[in-house]
């Protein structure tokens, strides 16, 4: 296990803001199986499902732009067939037709079928948006005196031209996501935690049902002596090591009913703390089904939502293109400065330019991170057994000046590039690093919670001041609340304000040697 032997906190729940954890006693139903048909009235009692936010976002933004394009050339044919008054009219009603489609269209995700089915199923469910704003356009026309052959005209080519558009545009991005390698990418990876039939009834319909939608990627358990426990494909160990391979996006929890013990739930979520997927549970473990906990659908079936990862699809998305893009612009007014930092380092001491240490990152998974280096290559400490103190002898001239200004960091854009870092997120440590003698998972239970998101060049923490050594247990907890302050209030805007707020406090900082 990733956090050695500490325990679960009483009652199986976390004492920190970002998880979700079900409280206390779970007893179970002592009989009959899952009735998939008595959970629809489970599912609408409770928070809707959460959709694939990314497919979502992607198929409203290109109607949105599709019709905007199309609204132009319909305009554009039309105005030889108007008068000059009435192609001054036209845009009054083509920005009000445009505004209505938007409210109008259809933004709930669409079912996965096969390219004919689900194009037809696509341009269906928009139809009734375009009706209706064509309807009304009319009816401004209308409004504005205009006889009804040119009405009638100018409507029919905007709705031609929007719902050809729209065929060609659907029957594109339907292409797209049924590609393989997009498929692949858009395809949820569930993982299963059980040891009897349920579980492997659970697989077989997460698999047949939803086949391009879902890829379960196997069935785990620890060995619980039970005796109608069935081969698996590895224990929970097992799991969280796969975890850190496969990215996964959702671990389902899927006892029998019988197995309804108080604590067994809470502790394996407990165990999940530092993995960035989302948590559920069969709803038959759940004693109150009229308890607020979210419910999702996977493929046909509902779940009970426990815990979320920070981020979903659509924000990790977000944020990735938000790292790449800025990494990219930031590289190029800085090759000068790489250049002039690599012969200041390489003229003030013997050893490479570029020092490379391992650190903990996303799921706990080890990474090398790249920093200018500033120390003697004999002081050099590859596992920070010993973090850097206030005028420590190892750093060299040039180095403590790269420390002071924070130069030092820079070359941890090719981390970001690499995927393995962020711009802003907490700071990443090393494997090694202790307070007292003590690693610092055993010295807050709480900071392999921060190991959920991807590791910062900087972070919320740093900006309020809370960076440097850690010399008691203190400074670690204050360090911890910042950095799950920020996952739980994560967006671009937050992010640049730390970007904003780092160039403004950090350059010459206090706390950095």
């Amino acid at each position: 296990m990733m956090n050695g032997d500490t325990p679960p906190p009483p009652h199986g729940r976390l004492d920190i803001s970002t998880t979700n954890i079900l409280p206390g006693a779970l007893p179970a139903p002592t009989s009959c199986p899952w009735n998939f048909a008595n959970d629809a009235g489970l599912v609408s009692t409770t928070a809707p499902e959460r959709r694939n936010s990314v497919r979502v976002w992607l198929i409203k933004w290109i109607n949105h732009l599709t019709v905007i394009g199309a609204t132009c050339v319909a305009a554009w044919i039309s105005d030889g067939l108007l008068s000059s008054r009435q192609s001054v009219q036209q845009a009054l009603p083509d920005l009000v037709t445009i505004l209505l489609f938007f409210l109008a269209s259809p933004t709930r995700q669409l079912p996965h079928a096969r390219f004919r089915r689900e194009l037809i199923q696509q341009l269906r469910s928009i139809m009734p948006a375009l009706m209706l704003s064509g309807l009304i356009q009319a009816a401004i026309f209308k409004w504005l005196g205009w006889s009804e052959p040119a009405l009638l005209r100018t409507t029919g080519i905007w709705m031609t031209t929007v719902a050809t558009a729209l065929i060609f545009a659907h029957g594109f991005v339907v292409f797209v996501l049924n590609h393989p390698s997009i498929e692949r990418r858009l395809t949820s990876k569930i993982a299963i935690i059980g040891y009897d039939s349920h579980a492997v009834r659970i697989a077989e319909r997460l698999s047949v049902n939803s086949p391009n939608r879902v890829k379960v990627a196997g069935i785990f358990c620890d060995d619980i002596g039970q005796p109608e426990q069935i081969p698996v494909d590895g224990s929970i160990d097992d799991l969280i090591r796969l975890s850190r391979k496969a990215n996964l996006d959702g671990i389902i929890i899927a006892f029998p009913p019988a197995l309804g013990k108080e604590s067994h739930i809470p502790s394996i979520t407990w165990r999940f703390r530092s993995v960035p997927a989302d948590i559920f549970v069969t709803p038959y473990l759940i004693r109150d089904p009229d308890m607020l906990l979210p419910i999702q659908t996977i493929g046909s079936l509902p779940f009970v939502v426990l815990e979320r990862r920070p981020l979903d699809e659509w924000q990790m998305l977000q944020k990735k293109a938000f790292d790449i893009v800025l990494s990219l612009v930031a590289l190029i007014p800085f090759l000068i400065l790489f250049v002039i930092v690599a012969a200041a380092i390489k003229l003030d001491s013997p050893g490479p330019v570029l020092f490379r240490q391992p650190r903990n990152g996303l799921n706990n998974q080890q990474f090398m991170i790249f920093k200018f280096r500033s120390m003697d290559v004999s002081g050099s400490d590859l596992m920070s057994v010993k973090q850097t103190s206030r005028d420590d002898p190892r750093v060299t001239r040039v180095g403590r000046w790269l420390r002071k200004l924070s130069i030092d960091e820079l070359p941890q854009l090719l981390n970001v590039l690499r995927g393995e870092m962020s711009l802003v997120g907490p700071r990443p440590h090393a494997p090694q690093t202790r307070i007292e003698g003590k690693l610092l998972h055993d010295v807050l239970v709480d900071y392999i919670v921060r190991l959920k998101v991807k590791p910062g060049i900087t972070g919320w923490a740093q900006v309020n001041g809370a960076r440097g050594e850690l010399t008691k247990s203190d400074d670690l907890r204050r360090r911890v609340a910042y950095d799950l302050e920020y996952i739980q209030r994560w967006s671009i805007g937050f992010d640049l304000k730390i970007i904003a707020l780092t160039v403004m406090r950090e350059i010459v900082s206090k706390h950095a040697f």
